[in-house]
């Protein structure tokens, strides 16, 4: 069975093979220590039987008016695709933004041609096209920048009872 848990920083290896083995764009290792020390609490893993199956990497905007956070990698396992593992990640990540950091949205990246992503993100999971970026990839790609708003607001944002 799957469980879905934040990460801790010995499973910081695990998540770049995964990465490895299964996008294009791969980060070094300190990469994924800045996002632990810096977010721990965004940083969510699939873990199955003790093997990390699937992470979403995100971090919080720091150079902007708006509080939102940002998904920086999302990545499952060929052999654990299609079970909902994506999906379910996405949200962890997503209720961390929004209690820890009382965030308003939520941005991210998509190849254009990422049809299967697309989806996830557009149909399942609610983002909205907010961009088209070119030649955003390495490999001069183009990226949907897309974004989720957060209609939940905490109580620390409402205005007081008078």
């Amino acid at each position: 069975m799957v469980c879905i848990r934040q990460a801790r920083v010995q499973d910081l290896l695990a998540m770049q093979n995964t990465n490895l083995w299964s996008l294009p764009e791969n980060y070094q290792l300190k990469y994924y220590f800045y996002h632990i020390l810096s977010w721990p609490q965004l940083l969510q893993v699939a873990e199955d039987n003790g093997k990390i199956v699937g992470y979403v990497l995100a971090k919080m905007e720091e150079e902007s008016a708006e509080v939102h956070g940002h998904i920086t990698s999302l990545a499952v396992a060929r052999t654990h695709r299609k079970l909902g593992i994506a999906s379910r990640l996405m949200e962890a990540a997503h209720k961390a933004m929004m209690e820890v950091f009382d965030a308003e949205y939520v941005s991210l990246h998509v190849r254009v041609t990422n049809k299967a992503a697309f989806h996830l993100y557009k149909d399942t999971l609610g983002y909205k096209v907010n961009d088209t970026e070119k030649k955003y990839y390495a490999d001069g790609e183009d990226a949907y920048d897309m974004r989720k708003t957060f209609k939940y607001k905490s109580k620390l944002a409402a205005p007081a009872a008078s």
